[in-house]
């Protein structure tokens, strides 16, 4: 509650994303897509890879890799819950298995998905030991990745539009909307203002419908194809 989060939202036209995904047999989701998009956008800045560490003094961390962490609504028994499901380097992953991570996320049992152990684990500490984890986890750059990411996923375009600003200890958030018929879609970003302004994040959305309209299309059409594609028999004399 205490980061001085700001929030940029942009319209994207994403239409060959769409004809791509579209064109399908199995898509995709959204929450993959924008995972991997994101990441490559931040391979080549940075900043997006970058922490505010405040302890034992105020200071940036800069990852090697993107982190990602995915918002996974799960139903544990009566209880409607919301779990993170932890993404090391998308943008070395093919689209496939991004998407394939966070399925099994929604999907395994909670003791099946390795960030849901680590977490139930914690959660069954004692109150002191639980703070004492967080503090370490939120001013070590490099568990902070581990603990929390640095980037977060979530939406509710499930559910209908709407935007969302989310709450998140990492520097940057991402909400996407639902995908109109013209092929346009409503992206937030929320940041640590500490971090970055303003300017940077609007050339990070510029660049990431780029990414979404080239790379991300590209990896689906050549996915479909392949899905397609059927195996030749050599003839055999």
């Amino acid at each position: 509650m205490r980061v001085p989060f700001v929030s940029l939202t942009r319209t994207l036209s994403i239409r060959p994303l769409a004809e791509a995904r579209g064109a399908m047999a199995e898509r995709p989701g959204w929450a993959a897509i924008f995972a991997k998009a994101f990441s490559l956008v931040a391979r080549e800045e940075p900043v997006l890879r970058t922490l505010f560490i405040k302890y034992p003094w105020p200071h940036f961390y800069e990852l090697p890799r993107s982190v990602g962490m995915i918002a996974i609504a799960r139903k544990e028994g009566s209880e409607d819950c919301v779990l993170p499901q932890r993404l090391r380097a998308p943008d070395e992953m093919p689209l496939a298995e991004v998407d394939a991570l966070i399925r099994h996320a929604k999907n395994a049992d909670i003791h099946e998905v390795p960030a849901f152990r680590r977490i139930l684990r914690v959660r069954r500490l004692p109150l002191p030991l639980r703070r004492l984890l967080w503090t370490i986890g939120l001013n070590s750059g490099r568990q902070r990745a581990n603990f929390f990411g640095s980037f977060g996923i979530t939406s509710v375009a499930a559910f209908g539009p709407g935007e969302l600003h989310a709450i998140s200890p990492g520097p940057y958030i991402v909400s996407y909307g639902a995908l109109r018929p013209d092929h346009t879609i409503d992206v937030v970003i929320r940041w640590d203002h500490r971090v970055t302004d303003a300017a940077l994040i609007a050339a990070t959305l510029t660049r990431l419908e780029q990414v979404l309209n080239t790379e991300i299309a590209a990896e689906l059409l050549a996915d479909g194809a392949a899905s397609v594609a059927k195996p030749v028999r050599a003839a055999v004399n």
